[in-house]
Order: structure tokens, then sequence, then C-alpha cells
């Protein structure tokens, strides 16, 4: 099957969502499947073409930003000529060009799938509102033409105002995760760079500095947990410098975070690699997800950190809460509730051993050729409904 996706980041900006576009894409093409990218130039030195692991990738140039989104006028010329030579169209959202997109699928009788992330929240403000009404239009414009949604878990839609809208066409697949083994020589290296005192526990946030990642609830909580743990350290992986939109809110936590750098208990590692990642998580006691609105539908790092048998406390949003009751390997914590946060916190660390569940049937579950399988069928299905009905 010739499958194109299009989606407005794609690698190397790093997120949840442009990281499970690339591991599915290229699960896909394992698969047997052509598949081809179509995003943004969203920076001038990327290559308006190339191929990665089997993908072909297709970049459009971009003529101005909008918020968080991208103005890209050669998309619909360059769509249509692609969704020509492919079977099927794989559409990521939030995106605001998915509607035209679909209406193609749509009319082009191609089967389309929409996989929707997250709803969007921008921040206040009248111009945010407009870009907001503007985007959900679109989307909901986009939904009507797809053939069917994807959504990484049933609770998310029970609960996203977009998807319950669309209830009749949503499909629960579990999203793409993978992680290399951690090596011992590795891990022991990673630990000798970033814990040079050996503190304990290590408590770990993994995503970019952002105002929905609830970092100051992660803040507010430290001081009950270091009276408890006086040598407790928080390792921060992920971009923290330069995330777009974001600068105002990582210089207003700033003062707080010194603070505890000047003690030795808080390293920002910045982004690393898989096989760093897979060393992270070797070496540290929990992983914190304490995200404060709907903008986290999941968080990839749960999964990523049970595989590595290591616990989670994640807050308790739709999608977010279900790594924990599916593994049992942590806990929920109530959203934006700093003292709860704590208390969960050291619950977690102080009975490790409750909380160990299997690692290896998430290992199963959130395969990347799992989910890839699971797309593929479905547009299989689609396929036989429109043959069908010619």
């Amino acid at each position: 099957m010739r499958i194109l996706t299009v989606l407005t980041y794609y690698r190397p900006h790093t997120s949840g969502l442009t990281i499970y576009a690339e591991r599915l894409a290229k699960a896909l093409a394992r698969g047997g499947h052509s598949v081809t990218v179509l995003t943004s130039q969203f920076e001038a030195g990327l290559p308006l073409e190339e191929m990665q692991d089997e993908v072909r990738i297709r970049r459009v140039p971009v003529l101005a930003r909008v918020s968080k989104g991208v103005i890209m006028p050669a998309l619909g010329r360059l769509a249509s000529r692609e969704l020509r030579k492919h079977d099927a169209l794989l559409l990521h959202l939030p995106q605001f060009d998915a509607a035209g997109l679909a209406l193609r699928g749509q009319l082009w009788k191609k089967p389309t799938i929409i996989i929707y992330h997250s709803d969007l929240i921008l921040p206040p403000g009248l111009f945010n509102r407009l870009v907001g009404f503007v985007v959900n239009l679109m989307n909901n414009l986009a939904a009507l033409f797809t053939h069917r949604i994807s959504s990484y878990t049933q609770d998310f839609a029970s609960h996203s105002p977009y998807l319950k809208r669309f209830a009749s066409k949503v499909r629960v697949i579990s999203p793409a995760v993978e992680l290399p083994e951690p090596a011992a020589k590795e891990a022991a290296a990673f630990a000798a760079r970033h814990n040079t005192e050996k503190r304990h526990p290590v408590i770990a946030m993994a995503t970019r500095f952002a105002a929905e990642k609830g970092v100051e609830l992660l803040l507010e909580a430290l001081p009950e947990v270091v009276a408890r743990y006086p040598e407790a350290m928080v390792w921060f992986a992920g971009q923290y410098k330069d995330v777009l939109g974001e600068e105002a809110y990582l210089e207003s936590l700033r003062p707080r975070i010194e603070k505890y750098q000047v003690q030795g208990q808080w390293t920002f590692l910045g982004t690393l690699s898989m096989q760093e990642m897979a060393a992270f998580y070797a070496n540290i006691d929990l992983l914190v997800v304490p995200s404060t609105n709907s903008t986290e539908t999941f968080g990839f790092v749960q999964i990523e950190a049970m595989m590595n048998g290591k616990p989670v406390v994640a807050a308790d949003l739709p999608g977010v809460r279900q790594p924990v009751r599916l593994s049992g390997m942590g806990r929920v914590t109530p959203v934006g509730d700093a003292a709860a946060l704590a208390r969960n916190m050291l619950e977690v660390l102080a009975h490790p051993e409750q909380y160990r569940g299997d690692p290896s049937r998430l290992r199963t579950e959130f395969s990347p050729d799992t989910c890839a399988a699971r797309h593929a069928e479905l547009f299989e299905e689609i396929q036989g409904d429109l043959t069908k009905r010619d």
C-alpha cells in the first residue's frame, strides 16, 4: 500500500506527536508499505526532499508562522500531486490544513484516517481565540470528510469534545512506543556524568519545558519530598531552552530552579538520543507527568519508563491516567494539586515493590509494528467499505 502521511511538523522537530509519526512511518515501511511524509520545512536548512529509513520525506517551504502553526501556500498543490500517486491518506491532527486534505481523500476515494493527538488549547488572548476558532473549524471539517479517526485511548475519546462529536468514526489504537534496551555500561557512564554525588532518589521529567507540562507543580512539591529524602534530585530530560512560545514560562520558574541547581538537586539534561534515554530510565527512581490540560493526552514517556520497570505518578487527565491504570505501575494524582503530587511521589518512593507491573506486556502492546499493523488493517477495512459502495 502507498501511504501519504501529512503533518505540520516532522523530525527533526521534537514532540510526542512527531516522535509517534516517525515511529509509525518507519514501522509501516518495515511492513512493506511505501510511505511518504509531507510536512513543513520549518527550518530553512532542512532539505526539501530526502529518504530516511525507507521513508520518503517531502518538505514544503514556509511563508509565515501564526502562533505555533505555519502557512505553506504550496501545500495544497503538492498534496494533490502526491495523493494521486498514493493509495491512502494518513493525517495527524491538530492541523490547520487537514480539512482540504481530507476532502481530497473523500473525493478521490482514498481511504483516509485521522490520528487525533490532542485537543487544541492556546494561551488566553483575542488573537489566540481567533486562531483556535479557525483551527477547530478546519479540524471539524476534516472529521466530516475523513473515513476513520484513530485515538490513543477510549478514555480520551470519551472526554474529548471533538472525538465525542464524531464517535462513530473513532477507533482506539495504542500508540507506537519503543526504546532500546539499556546497556549496563552505558547506564553506568550516564550516571557517572550526571549524578556524580550518587544522589537518590532520582525524580525525572521527560518532556519539553512548557506551561501545560506542570513543571511548577513539581517545584512546589519538591520541598516536602526533599524533607523526607534530603539527597533527592531532579533530572529534566528534553528541550528547555528556546521552546517556541514558552520563554516567559521558563523565566518565571528560573529562580526556584536555580536554587535547586546550586544545591546539586536539579539537572537539565537537554534533548537525549534514544540510546541516552534508555540509560536515563535505567538510572531514575520515579517519573512524574504532572500535566495540567488536555493538550497532553497520553504521555509516551510513561510507557518508556514502565518498559524499564520504573513507576510513574501521572496527572488525572483523560488518556494520561491510562498507562498507570493499565499497568498498575504508579499512581494517578489530581490535576494541579502540588500537595497531592508530593504525597503520591512519597508513597511510590516508599513502596516501589508495589508498582513493578509487567514491562514485557507493555512492549508488545505498544510496539510500533503492532501500531502500524492495526492502522494498515483499518485502511483495508475502509477500502472494503468503499469497494462495496461502488
